[in-house]
């Protein structure tokens, strides 16, 4: 009885402290596998998919691949709003970070008569001070503009040789762009002559490091001909050329053809050169070839503008009148056609004497008629091309023994009345001389009678029919300083002269404004323009002042390059003052990079000081005409 009153307390405390252990264990797992799908979810709603929940116990582990140290912490953090922080235990690791790629290293060296530019981006570690001493030195009476940009990167392998290489080449390349990368040099050149070509290849090749891969482009400029000449022959000893000489492959490929067809054989050589008096060269000699042809053999001979024909002896003349006629309708009106039949003298009467100076609205002179004899027909071509522009003459004349008394002091009168008209015609006859046409010059008729008298005498017989046209007044169609400012502002509306980034290259769209501009200056004299450049705030000021002025000085000389008259022009660089919009803005920038034309205005009379406050007193600074072309 003692026994049984012991065992059931006993039993009872083990059955108790059993059931609280399996609770409790029990209650751990609940919250454990609570604790994990809230954690899982919170981490899912932040899109943390990459990170996976175990339970330990109580403990919340976070594994997973971070893609890197801020998302490991967010999901930390998101974890720990769930549950204690204390509980969550971090095992998560973080992607390695790529390394950064390193910019592309290159470098632009351009050299010309007007100096050395640099432009590109270098390692940090170049010595660029070193760099442009070593180019100064080169081209010691030139600048070297420095357009360079630098990176904190280490230089990579091959540029050292590269650029050393290039420096090297350039000393001997006055005319060259040569790029540098790492490793690699492309050179392109213009040479003197074939002959320095050959020698300036040769000495870059052999010199360029084994390490450096080189590129080489080098021309030669063509050859000047003068006079431009192609001299074919066909007679009994076959059909050949004497000379030839062509402007372009395509003109070279035309006249051989030409020749080939008409029975030429063997190799032809045709010169390629400078010096052609007409794009189409090409065409008339092939037609004079052909002329050739169709008389049955000859002589033909092209020397600039003059055209030489002669048929071989015994040439039937009506065969020699149709092949004459189609090719002085052939040939465009530059060329001047001399036509020679070798046969005996006809006795017929060959009319009366006649010459006429033609002036078309277009410009183009035409002599024609007679002339007394060699001497006087190179006079009169070498009077009117001082008259006119040897571009803009074409002789037509014909050499004849038998004309009038005076007659070669009336061709050159005639010529000298041309030159008064805008457009027209002076015809000397024995008995007269006519001048018609229109000018803009109103006392046109009075010096055109003042010049016949004074150069045919009192009793002269002339007849002078000239109108005005204000149009063609040179002064009345004149537009003043103001208007010509207008004109360029009405033209460039929308537009703008921009240039290559980081450059003082005129960019290819700007071309076609420098066109439209210099087309206003051409109807406008004697002007005084500041072209004015400016850029935004970007950069040093002293960088900006020198890139401002830089870019005035390529539009002044695109210009000039226009042969626009710009003795009175100043090119200014105000760099980034004056801005005309916000530079914290792109737009804003992209307004204050800018070409501006202003007039400047004439100079106010200087009156002396009269009294000691005067003399004393500070000059007040200039003005400035406020029109002004943005660009």
């Amino acid at each position: 009885m003692r026994l049984k009153n012991i065992l059931l307390p006993v039993v009872a405390f083990a059955l108790a402290g059993f059931g609280a252990t399996y609770a409790a264990r029990l209650s751990a797992a609940v919250v454990e596998t609570r604790s994990v799908i809230a954690v899982r979810e919170a981490l899912a709603d932040k899109g943390h998919t990459w990170a996976t929940v175990q339970g330990d116990g109580l403990q919340i582990v976070l594994e997973g691949r971070a893609p890197n140290e801020a998302l490991r912490f967010r999901a930390m953090a998101a974890a720990g709003e769930v549950v204690d922080s204390s509980r969550v235990i971090d095992s998560m690791s973080v992607q390695a970070t790529a390394d950064i790629t390193p910019p592309s290293f290159a470098m632009e060296i351009l050299r010309n008569d007007a100096g050395i530019t640099l432009i590109g981006l270098l390692p940090a570690t170049m010595d660029r001070d070193a760099l442009t001493a070593r180019l100064a030195r080169i081209a010691p009476d030139t600048p070297v503009v420095d357009l360079l940009e630098s990176a904190d990167y280490p230089t990579p392998d091959g540029w050292s040789d590269a650029v050393a290489y290039a420096i090297t080449a350039l000393s001997t390349l006055p005319q060259s762009q040569i790029s540098v990368a790492p490793g690699v040099v492309d050179i392109t050149a213009i040479s003197d002559s074939p002959e320095a070509k050959t020698r300036i290849e040769t000495r870059l090749q052999n010199t360029a490091p084994s390490d450096v891969a080189l590129t080489l482009a080098v021309s030669a400029p063509r050859p000047v001909i003068t006079p431009f000449t192609v001299r074919f022959v066909m007679d009994a000893e076959g059909t050949r050329f004497d000379a030839c000489a062509a402007d372009t492959a395509e003109a070279q490929e035309t006249i051989i053809t030409a020749a080939r067809d008409v029975g030429a054989t063997g190799p032809i050589t045709c010169t390629l050169g400078l010096g052609v008096p007409t794009r189409d060269w090409g065409d008339a000699v092939a037609r004079g070839i052909s002329a050739v042809q169709d008389l049955g053999g000859g002589t033909l001979t092209f020397s600039d503008a003059d055209v030489r024909l002669v048929a071989l002896q015994g040439t039937a003349q009506a065969t020699f009148d149709d092949a004459v006629g189609d090719l002085t309708n052939a040939l465009p009106d530059i060329f001047a056609l001399d036509a020679v039949l070798p046969a005996p003298e006809s006795d017929e009467n060959p009319g009366p004497a006649r010459f006429s100076a033609t002036r078309s609205p277009e410009g183009t002179i035409q002599l024609r008629g007679r002339v007394a004899d060699a001497l006087m027909n190179t006079t009169a071509e070498n009077f009117a091309q001082a008259k006119f522009g040897s571009n803009d003459v074409t002789m037509r004349t014909r050499i004849s023994g038998d004309l009038p008394p005076g007659w070669s002091v009336r061709v050159l009168a005639a010529i000298e009345a041309l030159s008064l008209l805008s457009n027209g015609a002076v015809i000397v006859e024995a008995e007269q001389v006519t001048v018609r046409g229109t000018t803009g010059d109103p006392q046109a008729s009075a010096a055109i009678s003042r010049l016949m008298i004074d150069k045919l005498g009192q009793s002269a017989a002339f007849s002078i029919d000239v109108g005005y046209a204000e149009e063609l007044d040179p002064i009345a169609g004149l537009p003043s300083p103001e208007e010509c400012v207008a004109q360029i502002t009405a033209q460039t509306e929308g537009r703008k002269i921009t240039f290559d980034p980081g450059s003082t290259v005129l960019a290819a769209s700007a071309l076609p404004i420098i066109d439209d501009i210099a087309e206003i200056f051409r109807r406008c004299s004697d002007l005084e323009i500041e072209v004015a450049g400016y850029t935004d705030s970007q950069g040093g000021e002293d960088m900006n002042a020198r890139l401002s002025q830089q870019r005035a000085n390529a539009v002044l000389t695109a210009l000039r390059q226009r042969r626009i008259p710009v003795s009175g022009f100043v090119a200014v660089g105000y760099g980034e003052t004056d801005p005309i919009a916000d530079n914290d803005t792109e737009a804003g920038r992209e307004a204050n990079r800018r070409i501006e034309f202003h007039l400047i205005p004439d100079e106010a009379p200087i009156e002396e000081p009269t009294t000691l406050e005067e003399i004393e007193a500070p000059a007040p600074p200039p003005a400035r005409d406020d029109s002004a072309v943005s660009e």
